[in-house]
Parts: structure tokens; sequence; C-alpha cells
């Protein structure tokens, strides 16, 4: 591995990294947008877990939310936002330079 191009621990954006928020990232970022139920089902977590996660990448402004109805019923809507999708794409590059200099 040449020392200039190598990948520290730290260059890697541990608020996408975590499983439930890299999971959702990657669900939302290929579904453009989703709602609350179609997330947590993709990623197989509680209600709790997922809320709690949503909410950090929301609170970094990786997510946009939108909340409405649907048949009377509340809905909310997550896309990710110019600064989410800029962070997702920074991620994946910085996983594609580490897979290579494996």
């Amino acid at each position: 591995m040449n020392d200039s191009s190598s990948l520290a621990a730290e260059d890697i954006n541990d608020l996408i990294h975590g499983r439930v928020r890299l999971a959702a990232m990657a669900y939302i970022a290929g579904a453009g947008e989703a709602d609350f139920t179609a997330i947590k089902k993709a990623v197989n977590t509680s209600d709790g877990n997922m809320s709690v996660h949503l909410r950090k990448l929301e609170d970094a402004g990786y997510l946009a939310v939108t909340k409405g109805y649907n048949d009377r019923k509340p809905q909310t809507i997550y896309a990710l936002t110019d600064t989410g999708r800029a962070a997702w794409h920074e991620y994946l590059e910085k996983m594609r330079q580490l897979l290579i200099e494996i």
C-alpha cells in the first residue's frame, strides 16, 4: 500500500458507516425517496431503532423529510438532500478506494 494514498479510519464517514444508517442511505439513494415503513422493512429493524437512525441522518442534513397523509394516515417521506447525496457518493468512493488497496 502506498502511504500517500492510504485510507485512514478517520476518512470513513461514521455517520453513514453504521449498519442501519448505511442500509437506509442505500435504500433511499436507490429509491429516490421512500416512506418510513418501506425503509424500515428494507432495513429489517424496529420502529424505534429506525426512527433514531433516520433522525441522526436528518440532523446531519443528509435527509429531507416531508410529512403528510396517505388515506388519512400520517406518512413521512425521506429523500437525500444535496449534502446527503454528496456524502453518500464520497462514502462510496472511500469504500471503493479501500477495496482497491486491499
